[in-house]
């Protein structure tokens, strides 16, 4: 056991003390090499955006895995460790890749001949090993085309392009909230986004949804997510975040336009579940209770930002007391405003119904949004009208610990 576990000391600091001055391509040799010195392989696959397929980062490791319908999507979507087919008298496992908490694909591991995949400690050591390259694709993604090559089963808009670069992680997690988003489609997005930050006792989110499906509607939500993000950092309020991004916006205008994006800013108090919020133009989000929802926040027609409004009258700031557990989902308009071939609207009680279905099967947060969202593209038959944008809040959760693996 000494002598195992010096070698897996061995691989944790191989792969970090490798990777200094190593590329994205370097990574998949870098695996197989500290793999190698514990008797084992590796496969690394990495989720498209869209999150449907695994795509594996080196071609000859074979095709793209469906994320509903593999021992690899399971493993992704279900955050668990999972026993694969062995290879001869070799096991196999599948691990979910996580950066944190954010989903970044699956890592197949040939184990060593004999070797039990149930035992606690080679499934704890492989999951290290599974984070640590997950901190290295983020890291080498910075300065590098490869991951994000992978990563594309269809070639982004510069709109799109654009946004994906300035949005933070789709999942982050603590011990006292919970956030999830899912955004789509995802090749061709132009007017959605969305941004949060968790600091200390405090988080604060921001939905935002552009006029306009093209480039120009992509840069007036990057206006407003950028002017937000800034005046946030700078220590400002909701009432200040909003104004900066309506001058911002308005100041920038083209001439010939009537450029403007709809907003909602909200800030949760960690400690006492008060929620502080803004609308500017925005559906309002749905506050989640025990399967249900309760209460909509803020239905009053409000103004959007960047039609220079806010800088003759103040926007309105409220309040909302939540309740241990509950989940408040932002979302966009082309979520609940999806129309069916026939003329169906997909509807907030249709959008309640499926995110509390799915919660209560067990899901973990990220894979509800992304089931969710399925759900609204194939109610257009796969084709989207507008840009759908969902973003989940959720307190004093006892959902963390579907957000990893248990060994």
């Amino acid at each position: 056991m000494v002598d195992e576990d010096r070698s897996w000391q061995v691989v944790f600091a191989e792969i970090v003390n490798r990777s200094h001055l190593a590329t994205a391509d370097d990574l998949p040799t870098i695996i197989d090499d500290v793999t190698s010195l514990v008797g084992m392989s590796a496969q690394l696959y990495l989720v498209d955006l869209g999150q449907r397929e695994l795509h594996p980062v080196r071609p000859q490791d074979g095709s793209a895995l469906s994320v509903d319908a593999t021992l690899a999507g399971r493993a992704f979507g279900r955050i668990e460790i999972v026993i694969a087919a062995a290879e001869g008298d070799r096991p196999c496992l599948w691990l979910p890749v996580l950066d944190g908490t954010e989903r970044l694909g699956a890592l197949r591991l040939t184990l060593p001949a004999g070797a039990d995949p149930q035992d606690k400690t080679l499934r704890g050591n492989c999951w290290t090993l599974a984070g640590q390259i997950a901190h290295l694709i983020l890291s080498k993604q910075l300065y590098s085309d490869l991951f994000h090559r992978v990563r594309r089963a269809k070639p982004l808009s510069v709109a799109a392009e654009l946004l994906w670069q300035l949005l933070p992680p789709k999942v982050f997690a603590t011990d006292k909230v919970v956030i999830a988003a899912a955004m789509e489609p995802y090749d061709q997005v132009g007017g959605d986004g969305f941004d949060y930050a968790v600091d200390g006792n405090h988080a604060s989110v921001a939905i935002f949804d552009a006029m306009g499906h093209d480039l120009h509607a992509g840069l007036t939500t990057s206006m407003a997510l950028a002017a937000t993000r800034n005046a946030r950092r700078g220590g400002a309020d909701l009432i200040g975040a909003a104004e900066l991004a309506d001058r911002t916006i308005a100041a920038h205008r083209p001439s010939d336009s009537m450029s403007y994006a709809t907003a909602f800013l909200a800030h949760l108090d960690l400690d006492t579940g008060e929620l502080h919020y803004l609308n500017a133009g925005h559906p309002p989000p749905a506050v989640l209770r025990n399967g249900r929802v309760v209460r909509l926040l803020d239905t009053v027609s409000r103004t959007p930002l960047g039609l220079g409004d806010l800088q003759r009258r103040e926007p309105v700031v409220r309040c909302e007391q939540l309740q241990p557990g509950d989940r408040v989902l932002f979302y966009t308009d082309g979520v609940t405003e999806a129309r069916s071939p026939q003329g169906e609207q997909f509807g907030m009680e249709r959008l309640a119904d499926l995110t509390e279905r799915h919660e209560a099967a067990g899901l973990p947060a990220p894979e509800t949004l992304r089931r969710v969202v399925r759900a609204v593209l194939e109610h257009q038959d796969g084709r989207l009208q507008d840009d759908a944008t969902l973003l989940m809040l959720e307190w004093t959760t006892t959902n963390q610990s579907t957000l990893l693996p248990v060994l």
